[in-house]
């Protein structure tokens, strides 16, 4: 096997992947939140990386192809994300308005593990669009490269853990701005915004 071809294919899943995920969307919205916060940002960042590496890899083995077949359980999805992604986006929507205690230090009141890693995990799953880029799309991407699809795999895998892992502990960055409680306020207003057009988007728009 070549090993400019090797590379070459490397950096194409790693580009493919970067162009996929570095979107404002519900995940990368909640692993910003919760960076801002340096609350369970470990935990945020270990489970939406480790999810994009499953069904990246189910993508290039083939499982794109069975989803193509079973458009009733991608139906589920669509309907469970949306009701979802309203919630989260109402809630949001509250605490934008109303404003609430969301302390960048120790002082503030912490969300407890669970609750924390079932959101990343809802938001990661229960949105059919995260089938469609790395299952389905990616899946389709890498099996053009014949023999060396799990090398673009593992360029797809390698972006998203570094997508996540920027976003989630570069945040940190940001904190001095949001010591101003407008500055969560405009923060919640617009991941609001996006949650509920996703939400009217899986509904409505198929």
């Amino acid at each position: 096997m070549n090993t400019l071809h090797v590379l070459t294919t490397l950096l194409a899943g790693l580009a493919t992947g970067l162009s996929l995920i570095v979107a404002i969307g519900a995940q990368n919205a909640y692993v910003l939140r919760q960076g801002l916060r340096q609350e369970k940002v470990g935990a945020v960042v270990l489970v939406c990386a480790a999810s994009d590496t499953v069904l990246i890899l189910a993508g290039v083995a083939g499982v794109g192809a069975l989803l193509t077949r079973a458009p009733d359980l991608v139906e589920v999805a669509r309907w469970a994300g949306a009701a979802f992604l309203l919630g989260y986006g109402l809630l949001a929507a509250r605490r934008a308005v109303v404003g609430g205690r969301m302390d960048v230090d120790d002082r503030g009141v912490r969300s407890a593990l669970w609750p924390v890693v079932a959101t990343a995990l809802a938001l990661t799953w229960l949105n059919p669009h995260v089938y469609l880029d790395t299952v389905l799309l990616l899946g389709s991407v890498a099996g053009s490269y014949g023999d060396t699809r799990w090398v673009f795999a593992a360029g797809a895998v390698v972006a998203s853990w570094v997508w996540f892992a920027a976003l989630g502990y570069g945040a940190r960055v940001l904190r001095p701005v949001f010591t101003r409680p407008v500055a969560w306020r405009v923060l919640d207003a617009a991941v609001a915004v996006v949650m509920l057009a996703i939400a009217v988007r899986l509904a409505f728009g198929g």
